[in-house]
């Protein structure tokens, strides 16, 4: 079995590990949640990135929020047995970086950055040097970074591909915002579309 990537829409995102195991982050839009979830993740508390109930579950499902994941005033890692989840930060003038993080999720040996909602943060000039395959970066310009600062984050980050998400407040996606993000290494993933990683 691949290891595969669905986009809900807006910034929810399924995971779908190579051994079945099942991930979502930050539930809100689309359609997709009928998988039966071993993990969610949730970047922040805002209710468009957590609706939990959204999601069929395991019966031993873990939730791991962003309290989780700033437990202890730092920013953790997780193992999830074969499955590390590292919280970095995420912050701007909307989002309290206390309360708020971005994931490096690492999964079947691929490496996604699930930014979360940011701007431009410290943390990223270190990116880099993980290597990552995927930086799934919103682009709104009025929540978080504008498609002028995303393109600075890209570029920072160097991530093998760029996903856009986060694109337009209230809308599961926009693609001419997403066509407009100036990076050569982007990849245009629609609401409802699932990619192999």
């Amino acid at each position: 079995m691949t290891t595969r990537l669905l986009y809900l829409g807006h910034s929810s995102l399924r995971i779908t590990a190579a051994d079945g195991r099942v991930l979502y982050i930050d539930p809100y839009a689309g359609e997709g949640y009928d998988k039966p979830a071993d993990f969610i993740l949730i970047t922040h508390q805002h209710e468009d990135h957590n609706q939990i109930g959204l999601v069929t579950q395991k019966p031993d499902c873990r939730i791991i929020t962003n309290e989780d994941a700033l437990a202890g005033g730092k920013h953790n890692t997780l193992d999830l047995g074969d499955i590390t989840v590292e919280a970095v930060e995420a912050c701007n003038v909307n989002h309290d970086p206390k309360e708020c993080v971005g994931y490096i999720i690492t999964v079947d040996g691929i490496k996604l950055y699930c930014a979360g909602d940011t701007s431009k943060t410290e943390a990223m000039e270190s990116f880099a040097q993980k290597e990552l395959d995927y930086a799934l970066l919103p682009i709104d310009g009025f929540y978080n970074m504008d498609l002028e600062e995303a393109v600075v984050c890209a570029n920072l980050i160097g991530a093998k591909k760029v996903i856009p998400i986060h694109m337009n407040p209230g809308a599961l996606f926009d693609p001419e915002r997403a066509e407009a993000l100036d990076v050569a290494n982007k990849l245009i993933v629609a609401p409802g579309e699932e990619i192999v990683l």
